[in-house]
C-alpha cells in the first residue's frame, strides 16, 4: 500500500518546485489478522530523496546534506513521530487487511461469463456481422479477443467493442463485433479470459449465417420465379406439340 501525493509550490514567477510524499506498509496474514512487518514514509524534493522515516528507531533519515536541518527539526517533534509510527503500524495495516479481504471476497463471488458467437445481417446483403458476446460475469475485469485464422483482429480490421457494461442483475457483459463477407470461409474464433473465475475459453464460429434480406434476396427470388416460369411455359408447349395441336395451329396460321 503505497499512495503517493505530489505538491507543487511556486518558488518564483517562472520557477516551480515539486514535493512528493509516499507512504505504505507491509504485513503478513496470521491467524486471520494482518501482522505488521515494516512501514514506509518518504518525501522527495524535485525528484530527489529528501527525508524518510525509520519506523524501527522512530527517527527521520536525511539522505542529503540539504535535508539535515529539516531532519533535526522533525526529530524534535515527538507528536509527529508518534503519529507517523502509529499510522504505519495500525491504520495502514487495517486498510491493507480490508483490501485483501475485499479481494478474496471478489474471488469467492466470481461468476464466469457465458460466451456466444453468432452472426446478424447488415445493410449490405453480401456481408454479415460476426459478434462475440460474453455476459453474466463478475467481477467486470475480462479479456476478449476476436481472431481470424489465429490472428487477433484490431479496430484497424473493423472490430467494434461495446466495452464492459452492467447487466440488470449486478453482473456485466461485453460484446465485440466485426463485419465480414457472407462467403468468408476463414476460421473465426473468440477468446475470452476471466481470471477471477479461472475461465479461459475459445469459441469457433460454425459458419452459420441468417437468411438474406433486402435486394439480393429479392433478386434471387425473381431469378427463381423466372426460371420456374420458363420451365412451365416449356412444359406446356411440349405437351401441346405432342398432342399435335401446336403444329396444326402453326400450319393453319401460315395458310
Amino acid at each position: 500500500m503505497t499512495p503517493e501525493r505530489e505538491f507543487k509550490f511556486p518558488a518564483a514567477v517562472f520557477n516551480v518546485h515539486i514535493l512528493q510524499w509516499m507512504h505504505g506498509c507491509k504485513g503478513r496474514m496470521k491467524d486471520g489478522k494482518m501482522a505488521f512487518i515494516k512501514g514506509m514514509d518518504m518525501y522527495s524534493y524535485d525528484g530527489k530523496d529528501f527525508l524518510s522515516f525509520d519506523d524501527s528507531h522512530s527517527v527521520w533519515v536525511a539522505p542529503t546534506e540539504e535535508a539535515v536541518q529539516t531532519k533535526r527539526k522533525w526529530d524534535e517533534v515527538t507528536v509527529l513521530k508518534e503519529y507517523t509510527k502509529g499510522y504505519l503500524e495500525n491504520e495502514c495495516i487495517d486498510w491493507l487487511e480490508k483490501f485483501i479481504n475485499y479481494g478474496q471476497k471478489q474471488l469467492q463471488e466470481a461468476i464466469p461469463p457465458k460466451v456466444h458467437l453468432f452472426t446478424r445481417n447488415t445493410k449490405v446483403d453480401a456481408n454479415v456481422r460476426l459478434t462475440c458476446l460474453a455476459t453474466g460475469f463478475l467481477p467486470k475485469e475480462i479479456t476478449l479477443r476476436m481472431k481470424r485464422n489465429s490472428r487477433i483482429l484490431t479496430p484497424q480490421d473493423g472490430v467494434e467493442s461495446s466495452g464492459v457494461r452492467p447487466n440488470g442483475d449486478d453482473t456485466f457483459q461485453r460484446r465485440d463485433s466485426v463485419e465480414i463477407l457472407r462467403s468468408d470461409m476463414s476460421i473465426y474464433t473468440c477468446e475470452v479470459i476471466h481470471q477471477a473465475s479461472n475461465l479461459h475459453v475459445e469459441e469457433e464460429w460454425d459458419h452459420k449465417v441468417p437468411e438474406m434480406s433486402g435486394g439480393i434476396l429479392m433478386m434471387a427470388i425473381g431469378v427463381v420465379l423466372g426460371i420456374l416460369f420458363m420451365v412451365a411455359v416449356g412444359a406446356v408447349l411440349l405437351v401441346l406439340y405432342k398432342k399435335g395441336k401446336f403444329g396444326r395451329r402453326l400450319w393453319t396460321s401460315n395458310n
